[in-house]
């Protein structure tokens, strides 16, 4: 039974049919839409698709962008939309937010496909899970699933046009990243990964000290590859880390339709 995952982020909707509902199904199509061009997909890339008996998303974007997706799959397909909302508990997530509905959909998902992800290994530990985008956002779970808390902050893209618009004289760089910056272009660049580097750096001495031992790092978002290269200990880039979530939810909530 064909599913369909959509992640509806700040700046592009993401978008995998997969073969069934179900941990590690096959990927059978995929793709990528900025917001403003998601009309197309009803008479562009979804045409071809088989149709999806089921569809699950998570999406951080308002309500009228989740309205053209319902409308392109009403079109289509008829198929009813399903989006995940923050709870107090979900597929082995405990969730430790003051206000749980109120934590972003993205994040709790990505803490699900992350959580997930590591048990399919066999070991149960602490993690530290980080999403690059538009926002960044850095997560601490306990061994045992209790999302502990986590940093939001701007993304390269926020972060640069800040400071070009709040300083004179200053635009946004294609400078490199460098450890002793000697122009402007490249002390923006390196200012903005290094802030970035920082506060996942000390999200991991957070867990680490409160859980007492080294947790498992994960990284995903379309500029965590900007990222990596940059931080200090072991992470691991996982580009499907939202859709691991969607999967894993789709299937706990409904096992017999995989």
């Amino acid at each position: 039974m064909p599913f369909l995952a959509i992640d509806v982020g700040n700046t592009r909707l993401k978008w995998a049919l997969y073969e069934a509902a179900r941990p590690a199904a096959a990927v059978l199509a995929h793709g990528a839409e900025f917001l403003e061009n998601i009309d197309r997909l009803s008479d562009g890339p979804w045409t071809s698709l088989t149709k999806p008996q089921r569809m699950l998303g998570c999406s951080v974007a308002a309500d009228a962008v989740k309205r053209r997706v319902e409308e392109q799959m009403e079109e289509l397909w008829d198929i009813p939309a399903h989006w995940v909302v923050s709870s107090a508990a979900e597929a082995g997530i405990v969730n430790g937010y003051d206000h749980p509905t109120r934590l972003g959909a993205d994040r709790w998902v990505a803490m699900i496909g992350a959580r997930h992800r590591m048990l399919a290994r066999g070991t149960a530990k602490p993690m530290v899970v980080v999403m690059v985008g538009t926002a960044v956002t850095v997560e601490g779970v306990t061994a045992d699933g209790r999302f502990l808390g986590g940093l939001i902050l701007p993304g390269h893209g926020i972060m640069l046009r800040a400071l070009e618009s709040g300083t004179a004289g200053l635009h946004v760089p294609t400078g490199e990243v460098r450890e002793f910056p000697t122009n402007t272009s490249d002390a923006l660049t390196s200012g903005g990964t290094y802030a970035i580097a920082g506060a996942i750096e000390r999200m991991v001495q957070h867990v680490r000290k409160s859980c007492g031992e080294e947790p498992a790092c994960f990284m995903t978002g379309g500029a965590g590859w900007k990222m990596s290269p940059y931080l200090v200990g072991d992470f691991e880039l996982v580009e499907s880390l939202i859709f691991d979530g969607l999967l894993e939810i789709a299937y706990l909530r409904n096992p017999l339709s995989a």
